[in-house]
């Protein structure tokens, strides 16, 4: 029994942390209800403490599961919630709406992992259908912000590119395991060059990074990957050479004041509402969060240290890194390969996502255009990274029974020798 000993005090303590969360949330949105006395806040209430239930505690009387990993996912999709509706109460309500469809994507992937124990039919099956979603955009999607990378049908919108995350990390975790360079390497490189054709830099960054890692990972090659580095400089460089919006992002980059009332005022205004917050914010529901353009999605990090201060957006950085110690520590605890690179992959997905986005806000390195995990708004990237959190719940699930199976074993064993 020892060893469940660790994971029982992780659920309890998770237990603890979600009731906090959802009376936090609860009062919250108890308060910017009775601000404005609107009834949608009220709602709100108690639609998003439900919910933080659900995803927290209903779930893992479902299937074993993490239920840290559910308490700190959930708080992050909650805190999305609760700062758009501040800004914009449509977004939020659309954005609670993504939070529920989220949590039935982590669901169906949990599933899908515990269920497929072939995963060859499914991968080649996944390999066409990523490609054809990839090209979409290069067909039907229109230009945003020097990309071309989204898809619109009448007043609906999707970013096919944040639904490929999910499959390039099966497709590419399942070549892997089996030791078989050719067919991964040719699909990243194939995805590699739409988005490249699409001009989203961002996102080519995130597939490239995590596959690199990935191989590493399941190799240990240092020699390769370390030419994997160069080659991905190499490839940057090309990028700011041939893309003009590369080399304005850069330009503004390194001094943003020099264009500040045109191209330079995003980044300058997403500096100030950092400073201005101090420590501890000027408050919920106060400051001025809708001088920055694209407050609700590239710049989200800017909103939340803004009114809740520089000592919550740190706080909010520790949950990512817990999401990542217990991403990491799921990978390492896989029985099988094919298990422990999905959930590594999924982890190191999140984790550079997240170092990309926060570091472009705070002007550690060039913005690009890819979301905050759980948190900013829009649906592609909620359900996304909630599909890769179901990656590695799933995995979780199936350590959790073969310790189990192992502890089943043990016992038989002990009262046959008896």
């Amino acid at each position: 029994m020892t060893r469940h000993q660790p994971s029982r005090r992780l659920h309890r303590a998770a237990s603890k942390l979600s009731a906090v969360v959802m009376l936090f949330y609860f009062s919250a949105f108890l308060l910017l209800g009775l601000k404005d006395f609107a009834w949608q806040a009220f709602a709100l209430a108690l639609a998003v403490p439900a919910m933080i239930w659900l995803g927290t505690n209903f779930l893992p009387r479902l299937f074993p599961a993490d239920t840290l990993l559910l308490s700190l996912t959930n708080f992050l999709c909650a805190l999305g919630v609760l700062v758009l509706y501040d800004t914009n109460p449509t977004y939020a309500y659309h954005q609670a709406v993504y939070y529920a469809v989220g949590l039935v994507a982590m669901v169906c992937c949990v599933w899908g992992v515990r269920a497929v124990r072939r995963w060859g039919p499914a991968v080649f099956m996944l390999l066409p259908v990523s490609l054809a979603l990839l090209v979409l955009p290069l067909i039907y999607g229109k230009e945003t912000y020097g990309a071309t990378n989204w898809i619109y049908i009448g007043n609906l919108s999707a970013q096919p590119s944040e639904l490929v995350k999910v499959s390039l990390i099966l497709i590419v975790s399942y070549f892997m395991s089996r030791r078989l360079f050719i067919p991964w390497l040719l699909f990243a490189v194939a995805c590699l060059g739409i988005l490249m054709l699409q001009r989203d830099l961002g996102t080519a960054l995130l597939y490239y990074g995590v596959t690199l890692l990935l191989y590493f990972a399941s190799s240990g090659n240092l020699l390769m990957t370390g030419v994997g580095l160069v080659g991905g400089a190499g490839a940057a460089v090309l990028g700011y050479r041939m893309f003009a919006h590369v080399k304005k992002r850069v330009a503004l980059w390194r001094n943003p004041w020099a264009d500040y009332e045109n191209a330079g005022y995003q980044i300058v205004q997403g500096l100030m509402a950092l400073a201005s917050g101090g420590l501890i914010g000027v408050g919920l529901g106060l400051g001025s969060p809708r001088t920055i353009p694209v407050y609700h999605t590239d710049y989200i990090f800017a909103v939340i240290c803004e009114q809740f201060g520089l000592i919550f957006g740190l706080c909010v950085l520790a949950m990512y890194l817990a999401i990542l110690w217990r991403g990491s520590t799921i990978a390492m605890a896989a029985r099988h390969a094919f298990h422990g690179l999905v959930a590594m992959g999924a982890t190191l997905m999140i984790g550079l996502q997240t170092f990309v986005i926060i570091g472009g806000v705070i002007k550690l390195i060039p913005l690009t255009g890819v979301t905050m995990p759980f948190v900013s708004y829009g649906g592609s990237s909620l359900l996304s990274s909630m599909a890769l959190i179901g990656l590695i719940q799933g995995v979780a699930s199936i350590n959790e029974d073969d310790l189990r199976e192992d502890l089943r074993l043990a016992t038989d064993g002990e009262e046959a020798f008896e």
